[in-house]
């Protein structure tokens, strides 16, 4: 039987679309068109105008693996006989000691994601880079793979093979319209001609919004202004070269620089230096006047350069290279660039538009890694790279909640993540404008008790309570400094403790609830998730969501209300949308998440507090179960689930109701102890009772078994997704890694995800007392096996607690390993206890 292919368009022949047919075609795309309004292939977007820089250490494990992959791909193309990227090395420097412990923090995430690199003495960054000034430098990251890429050069080449395998590349052609009938895309139309289409690829970069508007989707990115400047020809480089291909070097060529503390990079062109800047004030330019570029800009993507706002850049770069003192900047431009809120890339299907697809916000040094994993993803219906399951939840262009996708959210927080996108962050740090965006209905009762939030899926969160200062517990913490103390208070503690010891109330209103209704909402969720939802009403069910491949979705809580509906609560919008993906006739998906409110109340004094609130019969419910009562006059759901693992309840009732249930419970709680607890006293409590959850623990990357919640899978109730391959793995002998606990030997040891985990030789030979393996150079080499997922303080333990990927036979209990945090190692054990 012959097989088809989808027919695909492409709109942009910049460096993402290239590598994207590339890509596509290397798997056996064959009917592929690229199309763009430009020149092939100097188009005039982006890639015309880009510097080249590759840097490979990202803000996460798999931005670095996409950067990695990258630099694999563009060092092996070649282009007239020179490679596309030349792995010059890369250098970056810092100038505090806040940057320098920022660059061990780095140099750990580059070890988790196997990329080579090391730290550096100020004398060692000079003697890479001859023009630096060791003394205005504390020590630098050097990562020897990066490099310097062609970014035309290397667009040019992956089309060259994509049209070998039968793609077609149409300059000239400016899209009109995206044709679409019945919620799916059919084609791309450019003035007269139509490109029919059963999968449209939006790669334009800066005219991203543009494309989706003609789509009728909101793409939430906005174009903004990057400066770039070269010097005159300098003599120190021309000597520099001079002794470098006297000692027999073919391509001598300086590192790529970065000074994050100034916001700028520096390559060499020849025997001038560019110098990239962002450190400027923020210049958004709205997409519909990209076509209409300013005098003396070249391409559309260029503005005419403002010296003004580069003289801080030249005097900071000045100050790092002191050969800039007699220099003087030739030539400059104020290049456009996309940029999105959260300085991440925009990726994958569309929610509101099957077969629309986004591969935008991409930098050239993710380029081609971002290309494999799409293409893969469009091909295998999950993204991999090189072989490997890639979790690309946190690029999904389905990530920003509704209400942050207006239009002035998107450029107040574009800017703001422009601005700081070389800042030194802290993982907890909340956004700082456009807020709030959107509110529980528990908000003013959380404003009353002085709560200081964040923010998480949009919605405004509580860290913790001000009001719990005056407890007695916050005397047992001990005081943290400096970066641990960043969004951290003491008070998370104590509420952590007083939950433990009495009762504590948690708002759950922000995870997503969700009513499957109707005569095949049974078969709906049978045919989904991994539990078997077909018990009696009343039935709690914590179950899960599988791809075809067996790697976890989400974690979902699936009660049955009646024999014809059935409630879901799940992490994020992920899970609602992934199970109105698998919908069918006769089953109705209903997001209810803005009509209601969620409450848990744990604790181990929590039967005292609702003792006369809540009939006897509901007194008396066993775990796992739920019924439909009044507590206090307001009528909820109530589920016996905890997310700690301790006794109590999931109370939901209508968002109108929300205030009066929590008085209710505030109140009768007060004389037992109970207290409003925040987000971390919540994430503690739950990293101390095992719980795994989506998007930090749980992703596709991984299978229910490797993850530790095998047990959620009910292998003999019938066919589900996934199902065949939980089964071949089970069949193989299980996952080569598991996720484990590790207790740290250092108790105080605040650790926040990301770092990488080394094994540690002859374990025997040391006690578990708290160990520093600095200065231990025997116990510093074990390679690295595992990197952290999720760290807590275990505050009603008395210990530092992380969950970490490690090979299956180093994650049994009593396993010896040692984790790297900002340049220290520290000594650890994996537990049986926290599972």
């Amino acid at each position: 039987m012959a097989t088809t292919t989808p027919r695909i368009v492409i709109i942009g022949a910049g460096i993402v679309g290239c590598a994207l047919s590339d890509e596509l075609t290397a798997r056996g795309h064959r009917d592929v068109t690229v199309l763009d309004k430009g020149p092939l292939f100097r188009t005039g977007g982006s890639t015309s105008h880009e510097p080249g820089l590759v840097f490979q250490v990202g803000p996460d494990r798999n931005l670095t693996r996409l950067a990695a992959a990258t630099v694999a791909k563009y060092s092996a193309l070649r282009a007239q006989g020179t490679p596309c990227l030349r792995r010059a090395g890369g250098i970056e420097v810092a100038t505090t000691p806040e940057r320098l412990t920022d660059l061990h923090r780095r140099h750990g995430w580059a070890a988790a994601a196997g990329v080579e690199s090391r730290m550096l003495e100020p004398g060692e960054c000079a003697t890479l880079h001859p023009l630096l000034d060791k003394d205005r430098i504390l020590g630098g990251l050097h990562v020897p793979g990066d490099g310097i890429a062609g970014a035309v050069d290397a667009a040019r080449e992956q089309a060259r093979a994509a049209i070998h395998r039968g793609a077609v590349f149409l300059q000239g052609r400016t899209v009109t319209a995206v044709e679409q009938r019945g919620g799916r895309v059919t084609g791309v139309r450019c003035g007269d001609e139509l490109f029919e289409a059963d999968v449209v690829f939006s790669c334009a970069g800066i005219w991203a919004p543009l494309i989706g508007r003609l789509a009728g989707v909101e793409v939430p990115l906005v174009p903004m202004v990057h400066q770039y400047a070269r010097t005159n020809p300098l003599r120190a480089l021309e000597t520099i070269h001079a002794l470098e291909s006297a000692s027999g070097r073919r391509d001598p060529v300086l590192p790529v620089l970065r000074h994050p503390d100034a916001a700028l990079h520096v390559r060499p062109h020849g025997h001038r230096l560019g110098i990239g800047a962002h450190g400027h004030r923020a210049m958004p330019v709205a997409p519909h006047e990209l076509d209409t570029p300013g005098p003396g800009a070249v391409l559309p993507a260029e503005r005419r350069f403002t010296p003004d706002d580069f003289e801080p850049s030249w005097a900071a770069a000045a100050a790092l290279l002191p050969v800039l003192g007699d220099a003087k900047v030739e030539d400059g431009a104020n290049g456009i660039l996309p940029a999105t809120p959260d300085g991440l890339p925009l990726l994958g299907e569309h929610p509101d538009l099957a077969g629309f697809w986004t591969a935008e916000g991409v930098r050239l040094a993710h380029s081609a890694g971002i290309a494999e994993a799409v293409a893969e993803w469009l091909t295998t219906g999950r993204p991999m790279l090189g072989g490997e399951p890639l979790d690309l939840a946190h690029l999904h262009i389905d990530r920003f909640d509704p209400a942050t996708l207006a239009p002035s959210v998107v450029r107040a927080r574009t800017i703001r993540a422009f601005e700081q996108a070389d800042d030194v962050r802290h993982p907890l740090d909340p956004p700082a404008v456009a807020r709030p965006v959107r509110i529980s209905p528990l908000y003013s009762r959380q404003v009353e008790l002085r709560a200081v939030f964040t923010e998480a899926g949009a919605v405004e969160r509580p860290m913790w309570f001000e009001a719990n200062a005056w407890l007695p517990e916050v005397c047992e913490l001990t005081p943290r400094r400096g970066w641990t103390a960043r969004n951290w208070s003491p008070i998370a503690g104590a509420e952590a403790l007083v939950t433990h010891r009495a009762a504590g109330l948690f708002d759950l209103s922000p995870l997503r609830r969700v009513e499957i209704t109707g005569p095949a909402a049974a078969e709906l969720l049978q045919r989904t998730v991994t539990g078997d939802v077909d018990g009696p009403v009343g039935q709690v069910l914590p179950t899960l969501l599988l791809d075809a491949a067996g790697g976890v979705l989400t974690d979902l809580t699936v009660t049955r209300l009646a024999d014809r509906r059935f409630l879901a609560v799940v992490p994020d919008r992920r899970g609602v949308a992934a199970l109105r993906r698998w919908g069918r006739p006769g089953a109705t998906v209903t997001d209810i998440t803005e009509a209601t409110a969620a409450i848990g109340l744990w604790g181990p004094r929590v039967s005292t507090i609702l003792d006369g609130l809540v009939p006897a019969e509901v007194a008396q419910l066993g775990r796992l179960r739920a019924a439909a009562f009044c507590l206090g006059g307001v009528p909820v759901t109530g589920l016996r689930i905890s997310g700690i693992g301790a006794e109590g309840w999931e109370l939901i009732c209508t968002a109108a109701d929300a205030e009066r249930l929590w008085d209710v419970l505030y109140v009768a709680g007060a004389p037992y102890g109970l207290v409003a607890a925040g987000g971390h006293a919540l994430e503690a409590l739950r990293i101390e009772a095992g719980r795994r959850v989506a998007g930090i623990d749980l992703s596709a990357e991984h299978g229910p078994d490797a993850a530790g919640v095998g047990d959620a899978v009910v292998m003999d109730k019938g066919p589900f997704v996934g199902r065949a391959a939980v089964h071949a793995s089970r069949s193989a002998g299980g996952p080569v890694q598991r996720l484990a606990t590790l207790v740290l030997d250092d108790a105080g040891a605040v650790l926040h995800g990301g770092e990488p985990v080394h094994d540690l030789p002859e374990p025997r030979r040391y006690s578990r007392d708290p160990v520093l393996l600095d200065g231990a150079p025997d116990l510093a080499r074990g390679p690295v096996i595992g990197r952290i997922t999720v760290a807590a303080t275990g505050y009603t333990t008395g210990t530092s607690l992380a969950h970490a990927w490690l090979p299956a036979e180093r994650a049994e209990p009593g396993t010896r390993v040692s984790v790297e945090l900002s340049g220290r190692r520290l000594t650890a054990e994996v537990s049986g206890r926290f599972r």
